[in-house]
C-alpha cells in the first residue's frame, strides 16, 4: 500500500503564558519549542503500522521553511521510506491553498491512501484534510479511530458526537483524518533521527508546482488574534436544595438562558 501522511510543525504552547505579537494577527513565538502537531504522530505511527501489517511505502509531507524540516525527520525515524517539505517561497498560506500545494507535489505518486490528522494545535481548523480530499476527488473519512484494511477498501471507525462510533466501508483510493488515541506512537531516539537524515529528503517550491496565482491567493484572513477575556470566579451557593433550584433558574434567566 502507497500512502502519504501529511505533517505540520507547531509550536508547544501548554503552560506558556501567550503573547499577542506587535501585528495582532499571531502571538509571540520567540523562545517557543516546536513540535509535531499531536494528530499528525498518531497519523504517522498509523501509515507505518499498515505498512509493517500489509507492506508498501510511506512518504511523509510538510509545507513550511527548512525548520520544519525536523517533524518529517521524525517521520523517517518512525519508519516513513521518503520526505517532501513544500517550501512556501516566502508566501503567507492558509488551509485551502495548503490542500492546493499537497495535491500538487504528490500528483502522480503511486497512491492508495492520504493520512492527516484531524486538526492542527496551532489553527485549530481542521479543514486542510478534507479539502485535499475533495481537490483530488478521493473518497474519505474524517475524525477516524480505527483501520481494518480489506480488499480494495478500508473498514473505518468513526468517531461521532456523545461517545458514539460508526464504522463505514471507505473504497480506497482514500483520505483519512486520524483522531488522536487510535495508536500509541513509537519513542524516536535522537541516535534514530540521526540515522533518518539518510534517508530522501526532497524540497519542492511551491511556485514549482504550476499553481496559478489564483490558486494561490487567500481564501481566508485572519483579521485579528486576542486573548480569551478574563471573568470572574465562580459563584457559589449554598442552603435549601428546593431554594438553590430556584436560584439556578434566576441566574440563568439573567445571563439569557432559556429554561
Amino acid at each position: 500500500m502507497d500512502i502519504i501522511v501529511c505533517v505540520k510543525r507547531v509550536p508547544f504552547t501548554q503552560e506558556v503564558d501567550l503573547e499577542i505579537d506587535k501585528s495582532g494577527k499571531s502571538i509571540v513565538t520567540d523562545g517557543l519549542a516546536y513540535v509535531i502537531n499531536d494528530w499528525d504522530g498518531y497519523a504517522v505511527e498509523e501509515a507505518i503500522l499498515l505498512k509493517e501489517r500489509i507492506g508498501g511505502n510511506v512518504i511523509a509531507v510538510t509545507v513550511g521553511s527548512e525548520d520544519d524540516e525536523e517533524v518529517l525527520r521524525r517521520a523517517l525515524a518512525m519508519g516513513a521510506d521518503r520526505a517532501i517539505r513544500i517550501d512556501t517561497c516566502g508566501r503567507s498560506l492558509d488551509g485551502l491553498v495548503v490542500a492546493k500545494a499537497v495535491a500538487a507535489a504528490i500528483k502522480g505518486f503511486p497512491l492508495d491512501l492520504v493520512l492527516t490528522g484531524v486538526q492542527a494545535d496551532d489553527d485549530n481548523q481542521a479543514v486542510v484534510g478534507i479539502m485535499l480530499a475533495e481537490i483530488m476527488g478521493l473518497s474519505h473519512a474524517a475524525v477516524v479511530r480505527g483501520i481494518e484494511p480489506e480488499e480494495g477498501s478500508l473498514k473505518v471507525r468513526v468517531e461521532l458526537e456523545g461517545g458514539i462510533d460508526e464504522i463505514r466501508q471507505v473504497k480506497l483510493p482514500a483520505l483519512l483524518t486520524i483522531q488522536s488515541g487510535i495508536n500509541e506512537p513509537r519513542y524516536v531516539s535522537v541516535m534514530g533521527i540521526r540515522k533518518a537524515a539518510k534517508k530522501e529528503l526532497k524540497v519542492i517550491g511551491i511556485d514549482e508546482l504550476g499553481l496559478s496565482e489564483a490558486d494561490l491567493a487567500l481564501a481566508t484572513e485572519i483579521e485579528e488574534v486576542y486573548l480569551p477575556p478574563e471573568t470572574g470566579g465562580a459563584e457559589m451557593l449554598s442552603g435549601d436544595p428546593s431554594k438553590l433550584a430556584r436560584a439556578v433558574i434566576e441566574i440563568m434567566r439573567r445571563k439569557g438562558v432559556a429554561v
